[in-house]
């Protein structure tokens, strides 16, 4: 018979174990892009990916700099965060994921989801992508490691192919011709932007001045 000291070991790995085997793993989405500003077609995108695949949570992750190839102008990382805080305030299932800003340099996907899924190794991660983005999948930086990384999810859009080597899970979303460049013009010749985007951050915009030169 072994001694009282243990037999206490063993119920304690033996119930480490069995909580390791019953937990279980997050599903998250992550929703990239400049939220230049953030409006309500992100938003639409981001909650139905979420209730539709069941996930836990989605995190909207601004970008320090695209890697485009045609190089793409934005406004400050912390001008973006404000407008995606004020957005997000009132729902608790989707999250600002900071790392691209905080990492700055180029935004390669791949280099933030190794990172990620290293820092988080009981998140199962689904990489939120807009159906125009699909057929440029090939030219993605390290995009077989990507794939081995995250499960891809394409938004459908109109007269865009819904198909690729690559495999999808395919999410239908409420079609809403909305852009952050459309806004930014809109606000530059004074138009209405209202319904467009959350009201507090047209008030933000508003009170900061952005977008008046375009």
């Amino acid at each position: 018979m072994g001694s009282m000291s243990e037999t206490l070991n063993r119920t304690q790995i033996v119930a480490r174990t069995e909580l390791k085997e019953t937990s279980k793993r997050q599903q998250v989405g992550i929703l990239g892009g400049n939220f230049n500003p953030v409006h309500h077609a992100h938003l639409i995108v981001a909650d139905q990916v979420y209730h539709q695949l069941g996930l836990d949570k989605i995190y909207l992750m601004p970008t320090y700099e695209p890697p485009h190839i045609d190089h793409k102008t934005t406004i400050s990382s912390e001008l973006r965060l404000d407008m995606l805080e004020l957005a997000l305030a009132s729902d608790d299932y989707l999250e600002i994921e900071t790392l691209e800003i905080n990492r700055a340099g180029k935004s390669y996907t791949y280099e933030t989801m190794k990172t990620l899924t290293e820092l988080n190794p009981d998140v199962d991660y689904y990489f939120i992508i807009g159906g125009d983005m699909v057929e440029y999948l090939p030219k993605w930086y390290e995009i077989e490691k990507l794939m081995s990384l995250v499960q891809l999810v394409g938004v459908r859009r109109p007269n865009y192919p819904i198909t690729s080597e690559y495999p999808l899970i395919w999410v239908d979303v409420p079609l809403m011709d909305i852009s952050s460049s459309l806004i930014r013009a809109k606000v530059a010749k004074g138009d209405s932007v209202n319904y467009l985007l959350p009201r507090d951050v047209i008030n933000y915009i508003e009170m900061k001045g952005l977008y008046r030169d375009g």
